[in-house]
């Protein structure tokens, strides 16, 4: 019962209602983000809607992982959501390609930025044997919020506006950083330092974590798939005659809800790299799915998996990486996780717009090439499976 209470205490739950906020924030414009842009007379550039995006949150992981072991997790935590909300108002003023990409690039700073202080967060607040399952308890939420983003994004755009939608994303950013005001830090004072534009200063000892190269490669392997998803998804909805581009992203994020409610002790119990290895096969059978579908029937069975996949796959490399990672660097072991997962899904959309450019006889070869490289993360967890120090918990 003393387990029980140490997990899910008002700090945790106000942490999992602010990422509920967070993650529909961002992802409620997904959808729509490629006809916007095309109306622009920027096609070509859809898959720089996810990329850019990404490559900023990449780039300034090492920045949140510093700052979050020395200035503290809830700053860190508040920033990201400012600039989602900052971000979100700024959309319906910008009319230019440019203008477009540039503000995509500076949105990507909130993603770079509020998981790593999470992640740590919570790290700090859960027993060891308790990881996965609080990692799933969060995942929830998350990605709760992603399954009614774009359901809402699409509402919201098709029965008022697409500036209607901006501004409602950016509200619910403004009350997660609302909530994130009633949170206790949880970094210790004596690692606290004040702010100074010293912190700033990154060598090559901040940007990578050498304890959580494992995760860091599993993560790297499998994120290239989110990308390409992300870039294809929408032009393949509406190929196969369904008027709502959110859908795929809500049937998966569902599927991932309910591994995540019924199986989020299942690392804890098994092990990381037993359920990581199911992940990889999901994750392999889905792409393989999409690449082939030429039906409803086919899209939903292959969301679903993917949503399985996703379901095993972040929470388990979360506990993972804290399992791996040094106490006293838990920010940066968080950053290093995520900077695969951007790096992933950045490369993944650049090289998914660049292959498909409308064309739909292009549509599979991304996604062939994702279930390549979830076969070789599924070979080298395979290899770590009787590594004790390696597979750890």
């Amino acid at each position: 019962m003393t387990q029980q209470k140490s997990i899910y205490t008002l700090q945790f739950w106000l942490l999992c209602l602010s990422n509920f906020l967070f993650s529909a924030s961002f992802q409620m414009m997904i959808p729509e983000l490629p006809d916007y842009l095309a109306s622009m007379g920027g096609k070509e550039y859809i898959g720089y809607i996810i990329a850019l995006f990404t490559l900023t949150a990449g780039f300034s992981r090492p920045f949140s992982g510093k700052l979050t072991d020395s200035i503290g997790r809830v700053p860190i935590m508040a920033f990201g959501s400012i600039v989602c909300f900052v971000c979100g108002g700024i959309y319906p003023f910008v009319h230019t390609v440019a203008g477009f990409l540039f503000l995509r690039f500076i949105h990507g700073l909130s993603t770079g930025t509020k998981p790593t202080a999470t992640a740590a967060y919570v790290a700090d607040i859960i027993p060891e044997d308790r990881r996965g399952e609080a990692q799933g308890m969060l995942g929830i939420f998350t990605a709760t919020g992603m399954s009614l983003g774009p359901t809402i994004g699409g509402y919201l755009a098709d029965i008022f506006s697409i500036n209607t939608m901006f501004y409602t994303s950016s509200a619910f950013a403004l009350l997660s950083i609302l909530i994130l005001a009633n949170m206790e830090e949880t970094l210790p004072k004596t690692q606290k330092q004040k702010f100074s534009l010293s912190l700033f200063k990154i060598g090559w000892v901040d940007v990578f974590e050498p304890r959580v190269m494992p995760t860091f490669l599993v993560m790297l392997l499998v994120s290239f798939s989110s990308g390409v998803l992300l870039t294809l998804i929408p032009d393949q909805t509406k190929l196969l005659g369904m008027s709502n581009k959110g859908i795929f992203f809500t049937i998966y994020t569902i599927a991932s809800l309910m591994v995540r409610m019924f199986f989020a002790k299942s690392s804890d119990k098994y092990g990381r790299i037993p359920v990581l290895i199911i992940s990889s096969i999901l994750l392999i059978v889905s792409m393989i799915m999409l690449g082939f579908a030429q039906s409803l029937y086919t899209f939903i069975l292959a969301s679903i998996l993917f949503g399985f996949s996703w379901g095993f796959n972040t929470p388990t490399l979360t506990a993972w990486t804290v399992d791996l990672s040094d106490e006293r660097f838990r920010g940066r072991a968080m950053a290093t996780m995520y900077i695969a997962l951007e790096a992933g899904i950045g490369i993944g959309a650049v090289f998914a717009g660049k292959i498909y450019q409308g064309n739909a006889h292009n549509l599979p070869i991304p996604y062939f090439l994702s279930a390549f490289l979830a076969l070789v993360s599924l070979v080298y967890l395979w290899t770590l499976r009787k590594k004790p120090n390696t597979a750890n918990s």
